[in-house]
């Protein structure tokens, strides 16, 4: 014993005196971008004397990125299907997507999450979204740590980690990955795109917007776009800031690389297009989703963009046969489908112009471009009828039949009146020739997205196709090979778990080396995959993509169905009977993935985890509070931050003095005109009206005037309850005085609005009611509003 107490005693001598000496310049360049940041790495190895004269400086370093290192762009664009663009032999032309792949390579093998937040999450950090803790939407978040819409300090993201290597970062566009309870004003600003490691940021924090009214913010303020300029859109806008800040970069800091992030609303809904690009497609999509389908998968064959053994899957009949449908609802899909395609041409468009930059910069050479064609497969959230309000089909669960409607609006189809989205039958078009949507994480029309590369330095291949079997987790690996750059050990004193993604490097050469990918797990609200070696097992866990049926089937008894990739490509033969024990032994592999990348526990209820009360989910600088003072100029507050007034009663009051003339205008707001409530003076008069989802409104409109003077208005709704979205009685009252009342009938459950705020003294965004033009602000003055929640 002595003498082993004694080996250990040397040992760790030795392992101390190697940790505490003196590294070598050629250890230290070794170690470099292992710990993050390093802005001041090593020691002062200058001299200090009495005074400077007899001293020597030496400065501390400032991190430069590796010598040759490319600029780097990654595009995403937002519920694009595997069949949509020309690209991958879709119907819609995308000729600056095209000259891209011409230049670089195409990947039909590429694959995403099957929604959006966990997608970005993968795609940022190079990890699983479930380790990123994004398993859902940040808007349904749970309290487990693959679930929580927090992404861990152990998962530093590309963002951070290019920046603390020497390049500048930005990002426009749509974020989606903060906490829903922490995008308000007042922060925390831990997870906006700033502290994610993008110097700059322009863009929106929900999961979609308004293109003509977005709630945007320029790094953590508000912005507001400009209300009576009838040419803007997003994305316009965020193309013009993406190359503004790539020459001002360029001109400041020619040397140093960038990294921009630009990542568009388009295509998710609202399907908001210019009409003047809607109308480009007038007639081309008479002939329905059944035959659009068809010849997507054929100019798919012939081009060599599938393998010539694959099969076609029809769309299923329960979606709807065009040809049996009636000339109107025809009519009115055709023209949603027109919308959408002239949405995604306008996008590519724009995109183009972004790509024309970089040639006019005369960087394209070392510039890599990642073009991820959607960040999941298109989107069914439409329904069967297809809807002109998102936020009641999607987020609320109201579908009805839009036919009627739509006639009767057919030219706001897609204009700023209506926020719209394509019937289920367009969506699995857009996926041709793949199963299922959006989503549905089980199968391929949820998962599977085109991708383009180009890098003019390094790919020479150019014009090519890959299919290899990668995932959104291998961007990160891929672009930190490109640059020359290790996964960091250590980011701002936190021990990083290492990525799960691989680098794609390796196929730029060889269109047939062999995928370094051999296994990856899908999981989205309990429908589930797993990839392995050539293999992928399913499960739906009974559901699809276009029902909003509650799920609660036991996890254990589910159908597993089984696919041999290496002869099916688009999962057309369910194998599952003819190998149940490869079907065992995926659904062991599952498990075993699932319990390493924080994928348990299962979860399989929807509207409910809407409910911050139900789901037990922060509610951040107002937790615990039941009584809010709000103050002029408090606007763009966030729903996840406002205080909930639905599925309960409350009360606001106000504090106002009336102007001898005029006093018109909103005192506090929330939502929009696709659903919300206001409470405003107008000719005078105090109303209060309520927007159920852009069917029912209703106003209450007091008697008379307001004199002028001093004057406290009340709002008091009575609740009826017995479960959510239920009616309840409403009473406006003006100095304590009934003034009007009225029974609201419904009321919204789930969600006002994933992009409107709550606005005191003025409304932005969109107007809850038509009879006002937005910012409407009132010309009295606003003392205070208070709202008690019941």
């Amino acid at each position: 014993m002595v003498i082993k107490a004694s080996m250990l005693f040397v040992l760790a001598a030795w392992l101390f005196q190697s940790a505490c000496a003196p590294k070598t310049v050629k250890e230290t360049e070794e170690r470099a971008g292992l710990i993050l940041p390093d802005r001041r790495p090593g020691e002062f190895k200058g001299k200090i004397a009495e005074t400077y004269k007899d001293s020597k400086p030496d400065f501390p370093k400032t991190r430069k990125a590796p010598k040759d290192a490319p600029n780097v762009v990654i595009i995403l664009l937002d519920d694009v299907g595997f069949g949509a663009t020309s690209t991958f032999g879709g119907p819609i032309p995308t000729p600056a997507l095209e000259k891209l792949a011409k230049a670089g390579l195409k990947f039909n093998q590429w694959h995403t999450t099957a929604l959006c937040s966990p997608t970005r999450a993968a795609l940022l950090t190079g990890r699983n979204h479930h380790e990123a803790g994004f398993g859902v939407i940040s808007e349904i978040a749970t309290g487990y740590p693959g679930y929580s819409g927090v992404i861990p300090d152990n998962s530093a993201t590309i963002g951070t980690i290019l920046r603390d290597n020497g390049y500048n970062t930005a990002w426009f566009g749509k974020n989606h990955n903060t906490p829903d309870y922490e995008t308000s004003q007042s922060g925390p600003f831990v997870q906006w795109p700033n502290n994610m490691g993008f110097e700059y940021f322009y863009g929106f924090n929900g999961g979609d917007t308004h293109q003509w009214a977005p709630a945007l913010f320029e790094n953590t303020l508000p912005v507001e776009p400009p209300v009576d300029d009838p040419n803007y859109h997003l994305m316009t806008d965020m193309t013009d800031r993406s190359i503004a800040w790539m020459r001002m970069q360029q001109s400041i800091a020619p040397g140093k690389p960038f990294f921009l992030y630009f990542a568009p609303g388009a295509t998710h809904a609202p399907h908001h297009a210019p009409k003047a690009w809607a109308d480009k497609f007038k007639g081309q999509f008479d002939q329905g989703w059944n035959k659009v389908s068809e010849e997507t998968f054929n100019r798919m064959k012939k081009a060599g963009i599938i393998p010539v053994e694959a099969q076609y899957n029809p769309i299923p009949e329960e979606v709807g046969v065009w040809d049996q449908l009636e000339p109107d609802r025809k009519k009115v899909y055709a023209r949603m489908m027109e919308v959408y395609a002239g949405f995604l041409a306008y996008a590519d468009f724009e995109t183009g112009r972004l790509l024309d930059a970089i040639d006019e910069l005369g960087i394209r050479e070392n510039t890599l471009v990642i073009y991820g064609v959607g960040d999941n497969g298109a989107s069914a959230e439409g329904g069967f009828s297809g809807t002109l309000n998102e936020i009641a089909a999607d987020f609320n669960s109201y579908r009805p039949d839009v036919i009627k409607d739509a006639l009767k609006r057919f030219d706001e189809i897609g204009g700023p009146t209506t926020y719209n989205h394509y019937p289920v039958g367009w969506a699995m078009a857009m996926n041709a020739p793949l199963k299922y949507a959006k989503r549905l994480a089980s199968h391929f029309g949820g998962t599977r997205n085109g991708l383009v590369i180009s890098w003019p330095k390094r790919i020479k291949d150019t014009g090519t196709l890959r299919s290899q079997f990668h995932h959104c987790i291998d961007i990160v690996p891929t672009i930190l090979e490109a640059a020359g750059l290790p996964q960091p050990e250590m980011v701002n004193g936190v021990k990083q778990e290492p990525m799960t993604g691989v680098s794609m490097i390796y196929t730029f050469d060889d269109k047939n080396v062999k995928s370094k990918r051999t296994t990856q797990y899908f999981e989205i609200g309990s429908s589930r995959a797993i990839y392995h070696e050539g293999w992928m097992a399913a499960t739906t866990h009974g559901g699809n993509p276009w029902s909003d049926k509650e799920l609660s089937g036991p996890f254990d008894q589910d159908t597993w169905e089984l696919y041999d990739l290496t002869k099916d490509f688009t999962e057309h033969v369910d194998v599952s009977k003819q190998y149940p024990e490869k079907v065992k032994e995926l659904k062991e592999l599952f498990m075993s993935e699932a319990k390493k990348h924080n994928v348990l526990p299962l979860d399989d209820r929807g509207a409910a985890r809407f409910s911050a009360q139900l789901s037990g989910r922060p509610l951040g600088a107002i937790e615990g509070l039941t009584k809010l003072t709000y103050y002029p100029g408090m606007k763009r507050l966030p729903e996840g931050s406002a205080p909930d007034v639905k599925n309960r009663s409350f009360t606001i009051t106000a504090e106002i003095e009336m102007p001898a003339k005029g006093g018109d205008g909103v005192i506090i707001t929330q939502g929009g005109l696709f659903a919300g409530w206001v409470l405003m003076i107008k000719d005078r008069k105090p109303q209060f009206v309520y927007n159920w989802l852009q069917e029912q409104l209703t106003p209450i409109i007091g008697k008379s005037t307001l004199a002028p003077g001093k004057h406290v208005l009340r709002f008091e709704f009575a609740y009826d309850g017995g479960g959510r979205g239920k009616g309840g009685k409403g009473v406006l009252l003006a100095d304590d005085q009934p003034v009007g009342e009225a029974r609201i009938e419904k009321t919204v459950p789930n969600r006002f609005s994933l992009d409107e705020t709550l606005d005191v003294g003025e409304d932005t965004g969109t107007p809850v009611s038509r009879d006002y033009k937005v910012p409407f602000r009132f010309t009295g003055e606003l003392k205070k509003v208070v709202i008690e929640l019941k």
